[in-house]
Formats: structure tokens, C-alpha cells, sequence
């Protein structure tokens, strides 16, 4: 599957690049953003490209440098929340953050996609518990606050029962598993369908908590002002209604502060062309703020 990234052209308008500029890419997933983003700080720009798939950050880093061998590009492995550390104490002219998973984590066999593969939903192999062990060990009060919260589900607390009671005769550690059996409270609930899979808002709830996702977005906000040079911009695309009332209230309260203003005061969306080429663009907003 190839990863397309989410309100590109709209990414690079609002962030304002030019030549020479430093920038970072703080979800570098395939190098999507980056790609275009190379092209309009060339030459003598400066790139550093953060993610947490170890394999992402190889290929990505390879396939940038067979592209643009003269240029100024480092793709590091590790979480957008320690930009800091990477950049040594310097500043950067530009950010982005796409807060989507990849596209191309559906193949990697990992449980983000609703196939027959192990539920971990880890970026990062290393960090963290897989998702299995959440659905298995979490108590049916817990499994439902999670679902209802991180993902918004209405029908949390009965698709938390049926996988309390389903783990009874065995643990549950596969994808299309926890997918079926989501599916099948919605089949006996409700007899039209959506085009979206009925596990997708406990997908995304266990993804988010399995990765500290809203932890991450509240540390990384915190640093702009300490890493954004004056007059640079900060791209901030996210797809969950929590992340983007993170975002929008900092970005508020920076300019509120004076340490910015609003490049955008209401959230860009993808158009509907966008949308039918990229289906999973479809809940992206995006937010752009400059410090000052």
C-alpha cells in the first residue's frame, strides 16, 4: 500500500518555505511531506526527519538520500518529543507533524490494519505494552472508558462485555479477531452499514493508548516556542477530536501570550477530491501557528 500524505499542498503553502530553510518532520512515516518540503528548501536547506518505526526511518532515509544525495538530510529514530535533544540546542525554521498513522502500517503486520496479524499497534517494538495485552488484562469498566474516550465509540460498553466474555475461553491476540467481534455487536445493533469498518474507533482508541499519543502531543506543544526560530511556522495535522482541542487551545493561548499568531483560525480540511483519493484523509484538520 502506498502512504499518501494528508493536505500536502495546503502543508506547504501554510508553512511559508523557502531556500536554506531548516526544517523538521516530526512523523517522517514515508517521507511524504518531506519530499515536497526538500524540493522548496533546496538548495543549502537542512532537513531532520523523526519517527519511531525503526524500519521506517531506515527506508525513508535511503529513499530521500537516492533522491537529493548533496542535501542536508537526517532521518533519526525516536518520538517527536525529543526534537530538543536532535536538534542540539538549535532552533528550526519549520515544523511538521502528521499525528495519522501510516498508511504503510497497514502492511506491516503489527494489527493496525483488521487482518489475521498479531494486536500490537506498537510504532516502536521496544516501548510500550502491545495492544493484546490491554484486551486481555484491562477490566470491563476500563475497556470501556478507553474505547469511549480515545475513540468516541457509542457502543463501548457493550463491545467491551462481549470481549471480556469472549477472552474467558481463550486470550484474544489477533487483529481480525477484536475486529469481528466489534463487527458483530454492530451487526446485531443495527441493520444498515457504514463504509467505515465498525472496529475502527476501538482500533484508534487502543493505537492511542498504546503509543501515549496524547501524552506526546501535550509535551511536544510545549517546546515550540523553546525550538521554532522567530517567524517560523508549525504545521500540526491531526485526525482525533482530542488532539486538535490540544492543539487549538495552545496555539490559542500562545497568541493570547504574545509568543505567536494563528495562521489559522479555523482548521483547513481536506477537499472532497482529496478525500475520494485518500479516503483516510477524511477526519484530517489541519492547524498552522508562527511564533513571533
Amino acid at each position: 500500500m502506498k502512504h499518501i500524505p494528508v493536505l500536502l499542498h495546503e502543508v506547504i503553502e501554510g508553512l511559508a518555505l523557502q531556500k536554506g530553510m531548516s526544517v523538521v518532520d516530526g512523523t517522517i512515516n514515508g517521507g511524504g511531506h518531506s519530499r515536497e518540503i526538500l524540493t522548496c528548501i533546496m538548495p543549502k536547506g537542512s532537513l531532520l526527519g523523526i519517527d519511531l518505526d525503526a524500519s521506517l526511518v531506515e527506508m525513508t532515509q535511503k529513499n530521500l538520500l537516492e533522491l537529493y544525495p548533496d542535501e542536508d538530510i537526517c532521518v533519526l529514530q525516536g518520538s517527536y518529543t525529543q526534537v530538543q535533544e536532535f536538534l542540539d540546542g538549535k532552533q528550526c525554521q519549520a515544523i511538521v507533524l502528521d499525528l495519522g498513522f501510516s498508511s504503510l502500517h497497514m502492511e506491516g503486520g503489527r494489527g493496525f490494519s483488521f487482518e489475521d496479524e498479531t494486536l500490537d499497534m506498537r510504532y516502536d517494538t521496544n516501548r510500550g505494552i502491545p495492544a493484546y495485552q490491554i484486551i486481555n488484562t484491562y477490566q470491563e469498566e476500563e475497556l470501556s472508558e478507553l474505547f469511549f474516550t480515545y475513540g468516541e465509540e457509542p457502543l463501548s460498553r457493550r463491545i467491551a462485555q462481549v470481549i471480556c466474555e469472549k477472552r474467558k475461553e481463550s486470550p484474544i491476540t489477533k487483529a481480525q479477531e477484536l475486529s469481528e467481534l466489534v463487527a458483530g455487536v454492530y451487526r446485531r445493533k443495527f441493520k444498515t452499514h457504514s463504509k467505515k469498518h465498525p472496529a475502527t474507533r476501538v482500533f484508534q482508541a487502543l493505537r492511542i493508548v498504546v503509543n501515549g499519543e496524547l501524552d506526546n502531543v501535550a509535551t511536544f506543544l510545549s517546546l515550540i516556542p523553546e525550538i521554532l526560530s522567530k517567524g517560523g511556522r508549525c504545521a500540526i495535522i491531526s485526525f482525533h477530536s482530542l488532539e486538535d482541542r490540544m492543539v487549538k487551545h495552545t496555539f490559542h493561548q500562545y497568541e493570547k501570550e504574545g509568543k505567536g499568531r494563528r495562521i489559522t483560525k479555523k482548521p483547513i480540511v481536506p477537499l472532497r477530491e482529496e478525500i475520494i483519493n485518500n479516503p483516510r484523509s477524511r477526519s484530517a484538520k489541519l492547524r498552522i501557528f508562527e511564533h513571533i
